[in-house]
């Protein structure tokens, strides 16, 4: 085959060093940037084969999203922007890991069990973040691509989600909207508008926002999309690239981990502000009290401000859709109390990690999900997204009906169902706010976050944890779920699990209880646990000062 030819000799300028062994995860393949040309080059075989097989646009992203900038990785995108399934995570892994003299033979294996047409066209969309080393690890995509005959459009700098929505735009045939950039800002800029036209007295105060954009793609394209938003909305950016290191002392995951403002923003008290992480799938809102103590609002917190706009505007409709939000066990208890006990919303525990949740999530008519890091979407199914679209068309219904069904609609436009989106889910927060005519201080006092404590365990072999119930409970090794339930019970309004690291030999502990002292000492007392009874190795576990 000609074509197998032309991949011997394009992958020799690609070469794999000898003996790397890298594992495609729900983030895609990440580490140092210097060990990825290979991988960049395989991968644009294998979206080309995914391609192939799905007779769909296929995306790949080039991105290692809130890693330092040293880092980089590739992530792929199937047909309705969603992760690619975990059989071709599998296949992303095994080809990635073939030694130089066996990429052949591991691509015709792929080949032969999907039983891959290969006069079939391919179709596959690249995009990049702002790294230094992103730019020449697309063209390693483009000439894996381009050595199996397919076909490849290089959107260049764009954020995560924005190549997702692509992919999805181009496999609905523009259905979802336009793949373009210009479709993108023009969609979601013109839903924000209509929304916020439903705002009583929104001062030029209440629009101003301070983003922090982790001197990633995020700042580029906000800066490119504010013309679009007219004055309707006032964004004050800062860390925008032009001086500071990609995702260094600034970005969402830095201010969720620290519990403080990034570098470079001055803050007024009061004053609302927002953090993306460095490639924009992320994002946590947080502000300053008079008295100078900092307040995170985070993916719970999102969630259920989105959740309970949703479901107000459902009521008021008079539509008979369910809406649920899906949280991972690490979501603070106070939200899904909130949720259950005083909206009245469905809450659905899944496992830990995106691919889960947005599964999850499309069970329901309405599905919400974020992780707490400030990474979710809203999912519509298609029933819901018909009968939003009937009433806001029907002539024959109630002012308040018509009015409700509009601004469901126009959510439904301003939502990136693709994946968690920071510039969408920012513009829906900011139109929820306004139209709700609710500041920053009454949103993060809708509950009362538990006191809560993340910690780690170095252990000799992470495989020995294996959890039930969403990751709630340990089901080995014997005896450590029984030793978490009498510690839990000796701490009020206290919970804890443990979990094993997806990428490295840690277990993962939560506690949180009624006070902060009380969630360290619990933290604390599962890590010592967790040492004993799981093969710790190193240190044994200190208590928190």
């Amino acid at each position: 085959m000609a074509q197998f030819e032309d991949v011997i000799l394009k992958s020799a300028l690609h070469s794999k060093p000898k003996g790397l062994t890298l594992q495609y995860g729900t983030a895609g393949f990440r580490t140092t940037a210097k060990h990825l040309d290979h991988v960049m080059f395989r991968m644009g075989l294998l979206a080309t084969l995914r391609s192939k097989r799905t007779k769909s646009t296929i995306g790949v992203m080039v991105t290692a999203s809130h890693n330092p900038e040293e880092d980089n990785g590739v992530k792929l995108i199937d047909p309705m922007g969603e992760m690619v399934t975990p059989d071709w995570e599998g296949y992303a892994t095994q080809l990635a890991n073939a030694e130089q003299d066996a990429l052949c033979t591991a691509l015709k294996d792929i080949i032969e069990k999907e039983s891959i047409n290969m006069s079939e066209k391919a179709s596959v969309f690249i995009g990049r973040d702002t790294r230094p080393s992103s730019e020449s690890l697309a063209q390693a995509v483009l000439d894996g691509v381009s050595c199996l005959g397919g076909e490849s459009k290089d959107y260049g700098l764009v954020t995560t989600p924005q190549l997702h929505y692509m992919v999805r735009c181009r496999n609905t045939h523009g259905c979802y909207g336009t793949d373009t950039l210009q479709g993108y800002y023009q969609k979601l800029s013109h839903a924000f508008i209509e929304l916020t036209k439903n705002a009583q007295n929104h001062t030029d105060d209440q629009k101003r926002l301070l983003l922090d954009g982790a001197n990633g793609i995020g700042a580029l394209k906000m800066r490119e999309m504010e013309t679009f938003f007219q004055s309707a909305l006032q964004v004050a950016l800062f860390n925008d690239g032009c001086s500071g290191k990609l995702n260094h002392l600034c970005g969402a995951d830095y201010v969720k981990v620290h519990q403080r403002p990034p570098q470079g923003m001055v803050m007024d008290p009061g004053q609302r502000c927002c953090s993306f992480d460095g490639d924009a799938d992320r994002i946590v809102y947080y502000f300053n009290d008079s008295a100078g103590c900092f307040h995170l609002l985070d993916g719970d917190k999102i969630a259920t401000l989105i959740s309970t706009y949703l479901k107000e505007l459902i009521t008021q409709a008079g539509l008979n859709l369910q809406i649920a939000v899906v949280q991972t066990a690490y979501a603070n208890g106070s939200s899904t109390r909130y949720l259950e006990d005083i909206m009245k919303v469905t809450v659905c525990c899944t496992k830990t990690g995106v691919k889960h949740l947005h599964h999850a999530a499309q069970e329901f008519d309405i599905g919400v999900y974020f992780e707490a890091n400030g990474h979710g979407t809203v999912l519509f199914s298609k029933q819901a997204e018909e009968q939003i679209q009937e009433l806001a068309q029907n002539p024959n219904v109630s002012d308040e009906k018509k009015c409700a069904a509009k601004l469901l609609k126009n959510t439904v436009n301003l939502i990136n169902q693709a994946t968690g989106d920071a510039i969408s889910d920012m513009l829906v927060i900011e139109a929820v706010l306004a139209v709700r005519g609710m500041t920053v201080q009454e949103w993060d006092s809708i509950y009362t976050d538990l006191p809560n404590r993340q910690l780690k365990v170095k252990v000799s072999d992470r495989c020995v944890i294996d959890t039930t119930d969403a990751e709630r409970r340990a089901v080995t090794p014997a005896g450590l779920q029984d030793t978490i339930d009498t510690l839990v019970k000796k701490y009020a309004k206290a919970r804890a699990f443990v979990r094993p690291s997806g990428t490295e030999d840690v277990v993962r502990v939560y506690a949180e209880a009624d006070t902060q002292e009380s969630a360290d000492a619990l933290a604390h007392e599962v890590c010592l646990a967790v040492y004993n009874l799981a093969g710790g190795v190193g240190e044994v576990p200190k208590p928190l000062k």
